[in-house]
């Protein structure tokens, strides 16, 4: 069943090749009278979204009976059309003529009657996979649109991430399109486990989690999954979501992981457009996190972003951004705050330790955004002037322990032989 594609070294696959890889993948499958779904990511993923989409459409075309996509927000705000469109690479024309038949959805994640309950991952499941560290029940919940189709299939890039591992696979179900109580259960998981030990590791709890998840989707699934480097493509695998992913996140374990032999006192991370508010642009310090030196900085640079996050900002604004020790020693204070939101905050301020009232996180986090200065130290961030960085000036100071990563977020930088062992604990009293 699976099928593979890759670039010879120093190249990429065009929109041609593409192409052909799709209409190979789906000549080898019955599709003739089915309803198929597409789940792809929003616009905060990498993703050559114009090529993808017209290969899918232009394969399927006069075969399958309906062919729709459904945006894989997990929590983020719905895109409005003109954004779907501009994504896509889509003209009001061509969705008008010749893609009218393709309808196009976002998942209402907040909508409760947009969602369904599918299965019940219990307790006991859940304690044996956390590995004693969680323990509840939980309704595996999802958008209901993905049980009125033959086949679901998700198109999406496969990079290090800070919750599950590797994103992609069967993460475009839980969280892209499911409801909130697995997303926050999961997300809380793998804040616990930590950043640092989790980001880049193929085989984790929360992965065991999200494959649990997706087990109740029981129509046939497939995934194109990719590895990219912004729009450019080294690679893509189609197959059941579990195989395709398992190819490449090995693939991605080795274009978007950087080993570097030493750490460094200050990192300026240059927050890609994409990324629109901390919400997303956290990933600056997922990805850089473990090669920041005990006590230095690393600086979220991006004077586009004005906002926290446009969906959660008053929940974040109200607890601020701390170490997972920080809410865990003042349970009580937290444990109403969803797990989404707690991850999130944990995973932007890093690793570190609260004792005697005390919190002590291992580094400084700033940023140089168009936040305004008071609103980032409200949060427990620091705060830099734009204005006053010229990204220019870290250019090639490496040996000074100086570190600039332009469109950072994607590739997870490492050091060598850096296997972090997860810090103890103690969970509050259940």
């Amino acid at each position: 069943m699976m099928m593979q594609r890759t670039a010879p070294e120093g190249t990429t696959l065009d929109a041609a090749a593409l192409k052909d890889f799709v209409a190979e993948a789906f000549a080898r499958e019955p599709m003739e009278g089915k309803r198929l779904l597409f789940i792809i990511p929003d616009s905060t993923r990498s993703m050559p979204g114009p090529a993808m989409f017209r290969a899918v459409c232009d394969a399927l075309r006069n075969h399958a009976a309906a062919v729709d996509f459904l945006i894989a927000l997990g929590t983020h705000p719905p895109m409005p059309e003109e954004a779907i469109n501009r994504m896509l690479g889509l003209t009001p024309a061509e969705r008008e003529g010749p893609y009218a038949g393709v309808n196009i959805y976002n998942h209402a994640w907040k909508d409760p009657e947009a969602l369904t309950v599918i299965g019940e991952i219990s307790e006991d499941e859940v304690e044996a996979i956390s590995g004693g560290l969680m323990r509840q029940r939980v309704d595996v919940e999802i958008n209901k649109r993905v049980l009125d189709y033959d086949m679901v299939c998700i198109i999406g890039p496969v990079f290090p991430h800070e919750v599950a591992g590797f994103s992609g696979g069967n993460k475009y179900f839980f969280p892209g399109v499911a409801g909130q109580a697995i997303i926050d259960l999961f997300h809380w998981l793998g804040a616990l486990i930590s950043n640092p030990v989790i980001n880049g590791t193929k085989d984790t709890p929360v992965r065991q989690v999200i494959d649990r998840a997706a087990s109740f989707v029981t129509c046939e699934k497939r995934a194109f999954c990719l590895d990219l480097t912004g729009r450019d493509c080294h690679g893509v695998y189609y197959g059941t979501p579990e195989e395709a992913w398992s190819a490449c996140a090995d693939a991605a374990a080795t274009s978007h992981i950087r080993i570097c032999p030493k750490p460094f006192k200050s990192v300026l991370a240059m927050a890609p457009a994409m990324y629109d508010e901390i919400w997303v642009a956290g990933k600056c310090m997922y990805k850089l996190e473990p090669v920041v030196a005990d006590g230095g900085e690393l600086i979220i640079y991006g004077p586009h972003i004005h906002e926290v996050s446009v969906t959660h900002g008053e929940l974040i604004k109200r607890i601020g951004y701390h170490t997972r020790d920080y809410f865990l020693a003042q349970w009580d204070q937290f444990k109403d705050i969803p797990g989404g939101i707690l991850a999130h905050s944990t995973h932007v301020r890093g690793i570190g330790t609260y004792e005697d009232g005390i919190e002590k996180p291992r580094v400084q986090v700033t940023l140089a955004t168009s936040i305004p200065e008071a609103e980032c130290h409200a949060i427990n961030l620091g705060y830099r002037d734009p204005a006053t960085i010229d990204p220019e000036q870290w250019r090639g100071r490496e040996d000074e322990g100086l570190l600039l990563v332009e469109n950072a977020g994607e590739v997870l930088f490492k050091l060598e032989a850096n296997n972090p062992e997860p810090q103890p604990f103690t969970l509050p009293a259940r």
